[in-house]
């Protein structure tokens, strides 16, 4: 019996187009980074400041793992990854007993000369911990010693990546594009030298904001099967630290900038859930952004006009 031939399944082929249509695009993004024409200044945005930061999470956490064996009730009244006067603290005084025998008035004296903020309340959480704890833990002095020598590793750390941010500041000032990006609201010099370092700094060769939404994930591919069609769905294949940029500037927006903050409004009144509304939001800036880089102007509330667009 000679079978009849299988019926044409346009979901497939519609769907084979878009995937090959992705990997176009993907290598368009991939050719494009690699003929950036400033490699320096690219390793600088991507490879610098974030081997220091993820150098200074580990240091952090064995910090406060070395606190918590002797002292657990500092290690508990400061947020050490944010709080700079916690770390000066522990430069100079690390047990109970030390911060017990210095007392306020010469420990407050003490934070202020090395220009800790809230002096006052530091030494008072620090001493509220000292006074909760009168047992000396076998090892005690040599478990302090590596937690001082752990905190000044922090605050050094901290003096580098903050010089590496003034590099990186200053290398994006001098991008043609510099000026464009950082006027959009939420987009400050990091997240803007990211967009540049991530894209290779020429969008001729992506082409389209389209192209360039695909490439950032922000464009949703069909996830049809059989007879059913319509559903769409968030790319496998997409550049995670470009959609990074788009995401974390528009939940800037959406608390500073009154229009960012009324289209995200409107998303959540239609139903959306908080990341869908962002996402919405982040597609919509990324095609804002693509038109102030293509006519060379900065972010304005009210569109330009036609003819000063073109001008």
């Amino acid at each position: 019996m000679i079978g009849r031939p299988a019926p044409r399944d346009d979901t497939a082929t519609h769907w084979d187009a878009r995937t090959s249509s992705l990997r176009k695009d993907t290598s368009a993004w991939s050719s494009a980074g690699t003929r950036n024409t400033d490699p320096q200044g690219r390793h600088e945005c991507r490879s610098c400041g974030r081997e220091r930061t993820r150098a200074r999470a580990s240091i952090t956490a064995r910090l406060r793992a070395q606190l918590l064996e002797y002292f657990p009730a500092l290690e508990r009244a400061f947020n050490y990854s944010t709080s700079k006067a916690a770390l000066v603290l522990l430069t100079g005084y690390q047990t109970p007993a030390a911060l017990r025998r210095i007392g306020r008035s010469r420990l407050s004296t003490w934070l202020a000369n090395r220009k800790v903020r809230n002096a006052q309340a530091v030494e008072f959480t620090a001493l509220e911990a000292a006074q909760a704890q009168h047992t000396v833990i076998p090892g005690e002095r040599t478990a302090a010693a590596m937690v001082r020598t752990l905190a000044a590793a922090v605050m050094a750390l901290d003096e580098e990546i903050a010089r590496t941010d003034a590099l990186i500041e200053a290398r994006f000032r001098e991008h043609a594009h510099a000026a464009a990006i950082t006027s959009m609201p939420g987009m400050g010099s990091l997240l803007g030298a990211e967009f540049i370092a991530c894209t290779g700094g020429n969008l001729d060769a992506i082409g389209s904001s389209g192209r360039l939404a695909g490439i950032a994930g922000l464009a949703p591919v069909p996830k049809d099967s059989g007879r059913i069609s319509g559903n769409m769905r968030q790319p496998h294949r997409y550049h995670r630290r470009l959609l990074r940029v788009f995401y974390l500037s528009a939940q800037v927006a959406a608390r500073c900038c009154p229009t960012s903050r009324a289209f995200y409004e409107r998303k959540r009144s239609e139903g959306k859930s908080h990341k869908q509304a962002i996402l919405a939001l982040a597609r919509r800036r990324l095609d804002v952004l693509w038109a102030l880089i293509r006519d060379q102007r900065t972010f304005t509330v009210e569109p330009p006009q036609r003819g000063l667009a073109a001008a």
